[in-house]
């Protein structure tokens, strides 16, 4: 059965209740886990707010200011963590941004700017992350990232995202390496497309969602709970041998040819 009863899990990328983030922090409170949960903060606090109020069922004992692209944010959550906690056995990193601009268009003409910060969010954040978790996951652990078939394929509209989600990929399986003899595990999960807000960016994302419900050998496409039950498996002791993995949750449309 599973059981992350006694684990300590760090969920970032909460957006709203249509968010991956949000079905794996339902599965993880589901299984036991003690839910932290981070968010993007803003001048005027309409995030915090607004993520307070949807993850108040889940009676996280951790709600805590987390931009990735502040040295100091991500600091202070570990700090807090290690205070509050002692321990972290569970980091999902949720985390990805790319310029609408950037998305669309000639690949070539992808901007230095919009290419560094697609990078950086959405890339390098799970080596900061997962650098911070490591020293706090002392009885070893699980890392789990959101990952998509745009970073080994062309996907139309996706552009940059598609290699920033190859090169977070990658990170997935240099860490595995570094960490496996701590007994820390990372993995990611590969989900099919979900209309979300991240996903909203994406041009033609309704066509891509129908075009894997009429593909995929399932004959639809995922929901946000399906990827929360992945991700609550990979964080269990069920899972204790995987790592470096990417595991795809979409239906099986990865397997289709045509």
């Amino acid at each position: 059965m599973l059981n992350l009863t006694g684990k300590n899990a760090l969920v970032t990328g909460i957006a709203n209740n249509r968010s991956i983030a949000w079905g794996i922090a339902q599965q993880l409170h589901k299984a036991g886990a003690n839910l932290g949960i981070t968010y993007l903060p803003d001048e005027r606090g309409k995030m915090e707010k607004k993520v307070a109020e949807l993850v108040e069922p889940l009676n996280p004992s951790l709600f805590l200011p987390c931009n990735v692209q502040d040295e100091d944010q991500i600091k202070s959550t570990f700090e807090t963590i290690r205070e509050q906690w002692g321990k972290l056995d569970i980091l999902i990193h949720c985390l990805a941004f790319a310029s609408k601009e950037d998305l669309t268009g000639d690949f070539s003409q992808t901007s230095r700017s919009g290419f560094n910060t697609a990078l950086e969010i959405s890339t390098y954040s799970l080596v900061q992350l997962s650098g911070a978790a490591k020293p706090l996951m002392t009885e070893g652990g699980s890392i789990v990232t959101l990952t998509y078939l745009g970073g080994v394929r062309a996907i139309p509209n996706y552009n940059v995202m598609g290699v920033a989600k190859a090169g977070l990929e990658m990170s997935v399986r240099y860490l595995a390496s570094e960490l496996g003899p701590q007994n820390i595990r990372v993995n990611a999960i590969s989900a099919g497309p979900i209309r979300t807000l991240a996903s909203s960016a994406v041009g033609g994302i309704l066509d891509m969602i129908h075009h894997v419900e009429e593909v995929a050998p399932l004959r639809r496409t995922v929901t946000q709970l399906e990827v929360g039950n992945a991700a609550a498996f990979l964080c269990s002791d069920l899972s204790s041998g995987i790592t470096g993995q990417i595991l795809y949750v979409d239906a099986g449309y990865e397997i289709m040819g045509m």
